[in-house]
């Protein structure tokens, strides 16, 4: 959020900024734990921003209807050939088990679809969500992964590794065709990671 508040204070041109979310829950979107409100609040709020120019995942819907919902939502910003839009900026964090996005560990590698709906069972808080595949997230010009905290010390080391496991470690699945990853990580969630010359 820290980033968010420094965006509020950024000189920015935001009648030309389109916002999308890469997951959310299927909640309310004035719960707690939505990732639109939690945006909202802490950004979204705070700068002039067109209402036209928030598309958010319509999570009051059932997961089939979300999905279709968003899907469409972001046919109409296609990049073509593509059926979306290529992002300028995707913003990704990392769970503790090197989930990003609700790309979980265990689910498919491959996708062709856009979105997709996804239970997951992260830190014991079971959730009906959808989610962005990496097709859509890997057609960006700029991926950036936000990483804190000692907790994701240990994950982020395998998954920065040279070693590949897409099906257990879904933050690897993120290389885009065209763009670029950067990673900001903090000292101690950076803590065990070696930078070779």
């Amino acid at each position: 959020m820290a980033l968010y508040r420094q965006l509020v204070r950024e000189p920015i041109d935001w009648t030309r900024v389109h916002v999308f979310w890469g997951d959310e829950r299927l909640i309310l979107p004035e719960d707690s734990e939505s990732n639109y409100g939690q945006a909202s609040e802490a950004l979204l709020k705070h700068v002039p921003i067109p209402a036209e120019n928030v598309h958010r995942v319509a999570s009051e819907l059932e997961s089939a209807a979300a999905v279709t919902d968003y899907a469409l939502t972001l046919k109409r910003f296609a990049s073509p050939p593509l059926d979306w839009p290529r992002f300028d900026l995707v913003l990704l964090g990392m769970g503790e088990d090197g989930h990003t996005a609700s790309l979980f560990p265990g689910s498919p590698v491959e996708m062709t679809e856009p979105v997709i709906a996804v239970t997951g069972h992260y830190q014991d808080r079971p959730a009906n969500r959808i989610s962005l595949t990496p097709v859509v997230i890997n057609a960006a010009r700029l991926v950036t992964f936000l990483v804190s905290g000692n907790r994701k010390a240990a994950i982020l080391s395998r998954v920065l590794s040279k070693t590949e496991s897409f099906e257990l470690l879904p933050a690897q699945r993120i290389r885009p065709t065209e763009g670029k990853v950067v990673w900001l990580v903090d000292k101690t969630a950076g803590s065990l990671i070696t930078l070779e010359e």
